[in-house]
């Protein structure tokens, strides 16, 4: 059987309708809708258990929807498209990758490796893939870490690292999952600085940020949706779902949010 990508709507990156995942009896995702445009910049929000991580498997095609849904990633229609192909053009950045890495593996092997999104290219890289990925790596100050062990660096730099992987295959749509979830202070506003930079280049992919932590979507990311239990509670234009009242829903907590003249939102709980 020939599976075909439909690009009747060029424009649509992600098109989920009424789908729901319900594993062991326990319902999951439920009635999911959503729909991410060529070009758009989202996060998704939610506390540890919200279904972030349920999301982001249905998207790559790992869990499926209970029958009755309608769900398309790039063009590729589930249930009538080639899944494997799908993900070739789609890029995870997450610090639970680093756990696969071997620990004698260099930088530059992990950045070559995003080629055929493996952890370690299974073959000798051709000079111009060499070339391309110094080049990538050149473009975010980490060309001197090259040569060095990924394992021995600090988690900033790995993520950066991992940023660089991600874009050795251009693909279409990267999500960065929970990106700042091991990192410090300094780590994270290291880290959300490089994101930033490769968010507002020209060009750039179709971007989804995951957090748990609303001070870590920067006003690079214009919409999102927010989900608790499984659903999609709020979703749109960022000033309009980012409010007091929709983080009492998503972390039942009184919190106040406090905006720097950056844009960041800072919540401080209220007694």
């Amino acid at each position: 059987m020939e599976y075909e990508r439909n690009d009747i709507n060029a424009d649509s990156v992600i098109s989920i309708k009424n789908a729901s995942v319900k594993i062991g009896g326990t319902d999951i995702l439920k009635s999911i809708n959503w729909e991410v445009k060529k070009g758009e910049r989202w996060f998704i929000l939610g506390a540890n258990g919200a279904g972030k991580t349920s999301l982001v498997k249905m998207l790559m095609g790992y869990q499926w929807p209970l029958f009755g849904a309608e769900v398309s990633v790039l063009g590729y229609k589930f249930g009538g498209s080639n899944l494997v192909e799908m993900r070739q053009k789609i890029s995870l950045v997450s610090p639970f990758l680093a756990k696969w890495t071997h620990e004698e593996l260099l930088v530059q092997d992990i950045v070559l490796s995003g080629i055929d999104h493996s952890m370690q290219l299974q073959r000798d890289a051709t000079e111009e893939e060499i070339c391309k990925a110094e080049e990538i790596m050149t473009s975010f100050n980490c060309q001197k870490l090259a040569q060095r062990k990924y394992a021995i660096l600090s988690s900033g730099e790995q993520l950066k690292i991992l940023i660089c992987r991600a874009l050795m295959s251009e693909p279409e749509l990267v999500i960065f999952d929970e990106p700042c979830v091991y990192l410090d202070m300094r780590s994270r506003e290291y880290l959300l600085e490089v994101l930033e930079s490769y968010a507002t280049r020209k060009n750039a992919s179709t971007l989804i940020f995951i957090t748990q932590r609303i001070e870590d979507i920067t006003p690079t990311y214009t919409d999102g949706l927010v989900l608790v239990n499984g659903e999609i509670i709020d979703k749109g234009a960022r000033e309009f779902i980012l409010t007091e009242e929709t983080l009492f829903k998503t972390y039942n907590m009184n919190l106040k949010l406090h905006k720097t003249s950056d844009g960041r939102l800072w919540p401080v709980p209220v007694k």
